[in-house]
């Protein structure tokens, strides 16, 4: 039965990365958040939802049409909703749920574009409800001590980043076996994934873009990658004997998880999880690099590769009395015949890879010898602790002194970058950021 004084949250877009939300809500958080209500396009996938509550012991919810979900705030007396559908349909569920008298947790990106995230920032404006992004790299303790290093000034004023992010094998394929490869659905690499990047410098150098200049291609996915002779004539992988031998195959029917939210819901839908990522209809890159000059001064060189045989990061920053180093091995490599398996970071909420990795963290002074930067153990569920890290603050059951919750404006920053790196590709020139959408002027 509901307790008195929770707050009502409801949930539209019930995929995988919904676990998180839902698992939060109904447990961690359950003294203070009662999950209301689940919206979506595809029936199949909320009862799946529903089944796993009931067996972990919580009562199932209502569930709705994602059309319904203006009829489904007011009915079920939301107080929240939780956006982790299809990133092209965000900006119209956000602002249909300001417009109840909802506030908004959205999953990154905010949107995909300039105007939608224009009706975003004014539906904000207009019904004074507030938009939360989940920017969970915020949270994560290696990230809190870079901005924490940052901010003291332990390496002067910024003058400049470098930050190279390698995408394996394994993570990076997923995204072009699932609907992330149509850029109209995901806005591309530079939008979907690399928004968490440009929101970590945003966030670090307490800075916004101004002018951003990219330049990348589809290189190893997609028919352009045939010649690298690791592809396959198939169109999905579930049922195709072409598949069997593929290490980029995904099988579905293996993970009862991923199989009751996909294989068995896509008689409803059509949508396939597991195709092929040779296959045509690849329209998103997977080599990237961008320049970046932020409104104070400091300027950003980033590269995305979304095919490296190891995953994980490394950011150099140079400043007035020195430099910082960070890297972050997530994977060291991807075992033989993994590159398909539902492992590691290659699909929210299952098992993590058996892969060596760790962090390092070291200061280089002018005048002095470098040190090393005591860190935490090294995490490596849940984006190394940032998950839950960031669900006790949007459910509010911790305070937020280094400001790590991510407003509205902090979601159009990020996009913004990667929009306009995504102009910058198609016209081979720098871009302000501005022209896109001013928010100097909001």
């Amino acid at each position: 039965m509901p307790r008195e004084g929770r707050r009502r949250y409801a949930l539209v877009g019930a995929g995988a990365r919904a676990e998180m939300f839902v698992r939060a809500v109904t447990g961690d958080h359950a003294a203070t958040a009662e999950l209301v209500a689940l919206a979506d396009v595809n029936q199949s996938r909320m009862d799946a939802h529903n089944r796993w509550l009931k067996a972990a012991g919580h009562e199932p919810v209502p569930t709705y049409a994602a059309a319904d979900l203006a009829a489904m705030l007011a009915r079920e007396r939301v107080d929240e909703l939780i956006v982790t559908s299809m990133d092209r349909t965000h900006a119209g569920h956000i602002v249909t749920a300001l417009e109840a008298g909802c506030d908004v947790i959205t999953e990154k990106p905010m949107t995909v574009d300039a105007e939608s995230c224009r009706r975003i920032l004014d539906a904000q404006d207009r019904t004074g409800h507030r938009v939360s992004v989940a920017f969970n790299y915020r949270f994560n303790p290696v990230h809190e001590m870079v901005r924490t290093l940052l901010a003291a000034g332990e390496i002067g004023e910024i003058g400049s980043v470098h930050f190279e992010w390698l995408l394996d094998v394994r993570h990076g394929a997923d995204y072009f076996r699932r609907w992330h490869r149509d850029k109209a659905n995901s806005g591309g690499l530079l939008v979907h994934k690399s928004g968490h990047h440009f929101d970590l410098v945003n966030w670090w150098l307490g800075a916004a873009p101004a002018e951003v200049y990219a330049s990348g291609r589809l290189f190893f996915y997609g028919q352009a990658g045939r010649r690298h002779g690791y592809a396959r004539d198939y169109d999905r992988a579930h049922g195709s004997p072409a598949a069997q031998d593929d290490p980029f195959a995904l099988d579905l029917a293996a993970n009862p998880r991923l199989r009751e939210l996909y294989l068995d819901a896509e008689a409803e839908d059509g949508y396939h999880r597991d195709q092929n990522v040779f296959a045509p209809g690849v329209t998103i890159e997977d080599d990237l690099a961008v320049v970046v000059r932020y409104d104070t001064g400091a300027t950003m060189t980033y590269h995305l590769t979304a095919y490296a045989p190891w995953e994980g990061y490394r950011l150099m920053v140079n400043g007035s009395k020195g430099r910082l180093e960070l890297e972050v091995v997530e994977n060291d490599h991807v075992s033989p015949g993994a590159a398909g398996e539902l492992k590691g970071a290659a699909v929210h909420g299952v098992s993590e890879a058996p892969e060596l990795g760790g962090v390092t963290l070291t200061i280089r002074p002018y005048w002095a010898p470098p040190y090393q930067v005591k860190l935490q153990p090294h995490r490596r569920e849940g984006h190394g602790g940032a998950d839950s890290r960031m669900t006790a603050v949007l459910f509010g059951a911790r305070t937020d002194p280094m400001h790590r919750s991510a407003t509205a404006r902090d979601g159009a920053l990020a996009l913004l970058t990667g929009l306009a790196a995504n102009r910058s590709l198609q016209t081979s020139e720098r871009v302000r950021v501005s022209d896109l959408l001013d928010l100097a002027k909001r």
